[in-house]
């Protein structure tokens, strides 16, 4: 490399190509023109070397354990902030004003509500459907209820489909929950704000009044904050490429949500809680530790260690406080799962073992425990994951649209099947 330019050599050929400098991290190789220069493609799968796209939005060093949202720091956020100034910071560039956060709020607060035709399209789904099933379909089905909001090309259009969003997917989340165990659907209270309005469209019933616990909500909104955007991430990756194709809002934010729904993606805080049924008591501890230590053996420690963070995931260290609190508040102490995990914890950041190979305890671990203890089934870990991230889609696609240099995605391929061959009558196969 010299200057700005990287030189790539193919036989006896060598062609320049750009490097081009972020604000903060590393640079990229501009490699736009390497098939029509050179004939050949890159090859990456997971596309692990690959910046896909430019983005002012989310900045993850994951070496050092540094996570920021439009350059500010998550702890300052989770710990200072709540979920729908975030909101704001994610989809505008900057915090708002006393007064634009205001009205924000008010904004989301009153557009909360869903078509009451809405409710009659759950009773489509069997009454076992996971949670998530309904998310990818009632999203989806926004498209179909909202005609008003769906012309990509009109930036007034895209923020009313933005604020729709980030204002309904919550009450459809609470709608998925209530219809799974057979409750009838609560409606939102404006008198509530964000969090605590979910809760209460969770968990209250026509029987009885029900009254927000402070210290649940500000935890559910810690976890919201700490959720929302996460870089180019396969959910997020997913709504860019179907936004690109010039799909609308609601479908790309569907398929985001189908995408999260994998085991890999938004379901580890669920595998890990089922990791903890699975060792059941604490002295069972040291027979698993043994089995994830052991090379030969399959069982494999859920809830630790990152694909991108290689420190300590700074926002685990958040939900570690956050969790304790939640258990305080409660009054959880018998509960052998939870006491598991305190165990599991406790060896995982003295263990020489997972501190050479940096399995720090990350936020599914931590996020399971607590989601658990408020009263949410495993069902519910995802859609929960999906309310939280539905501004981080929306900001992505919303970027992403107003980007001039988009394109279609259009990924290529190492092909290893078959060369052409000439097709052979039935009869002589």
């Amino acid at each position: 490399m010299s200057g700005n330019t990287s030189q790539f050599k193919v036989g006896d050929k060598t062609v320049d190509m750009a490097i081009k400098e972020g604000s903060v991290g590393p640079a990229v190789i501009d490699i736009a023109k390497l098939y029509a220069q050179t004939g050949m493609f890159t090859y990456d799968p997971g596309f692990t070397s690959t910046a896909s796209c430019e983005s002012q939005i989310t900045y993850i060093d994951g070496d050092a354990g540094v996570l920021l949202y439009r350059g500010y720091p998550i702890e300052q956020l989770a710990e200072h902030g709540d979920f729908l100034e975030t909101c704001y910071l994610l989809l505008y560039g900057e915090l708002p004003t006393a007064a634009q956060k205001a009205d924000f709020d008010y904004r989301i607060t009153r557009h909360t509500m869903v078509h009451e035709q809405m409710a009659r399209f759950f009773q489509g789904f069997r009454r076992d459907a996971h949670p998530m099933a309904v998310m990818v379909g009632s999203i989806g089905a926004m498209s179909a209820f909202y005609h008003d909001s769906t012309d990509i090309s009109d930036p007034h259009q895209r923020m009313i489909a933005s604020m729709r969003m980030v204002a309904k997917v919550p009450t459809l989340a609470a709608m998925a929950y209530k219809y799974s165990v057979g409750q009838p659907f609560v409606y939102p209270l404006n008198s509530l704000d964000y969090t605590s309005n979910f809760l209460r469209m969770c968990f209250a019933v026509p029987a009885e009044e029900y009254k927000v616990n402070p210290v649940l909500s500000r935890a559910l909104d810690r976890i919201f904050i700490l959720h929302a955007d996460h870089e180019q991430n396969a959910s997020t990756s997913t709504v860019r490429l179907a936004g690109s194709s010039g799909a609308n809002p609601f479908a790309c934010i569907a398929a985001g949500t189908a995408c999260l729904w994998g085991p890999a993606h938004g379901g580890a805080n669920e595998a890990a809680l089922k990791m903890l049924e699975e060792i059941g008591t604490v002295e069972n501890i040291p027979k698993y530790i043994a089995k994830a230590k052991d090379k030969n053996d399959p069982f494999r420690l859920m809830g630790f260690g990152h694909r991108v963070y290689k420190n300590y995931d700074p926002r685990a260290k958040i939900m570690q406080k956050t969790t304790h609190e939640v258990l305080n508040e409660l009054g959880i102490k018998d509960d052998p799962l939870l006491d598991v995990a305190i165990e599991l914890e406790r060896i995982a950041l003295h263990d020489e073992y997972f501190i050479e190979k940096k399995l720090y305890p990350n936020i599914d671990f931590y996020s399971g425990i607590t989601l658990k203890a408020m009263g949410f089934p495993t069902s519910m870990f995802t859609v929960l994951f999906a309310v939280a991230r539905t501004v981080g889609w929306i900001a992505q696609w919303k970027e992403m649209i107003e980007d001039p240099s988009q394109k279609i995605g259009r990924p290529r391929q190492l092909y290893t099947g078959s060369p052409q061959r000439d097709y052979t009558p039935i009869g002589r196969r």
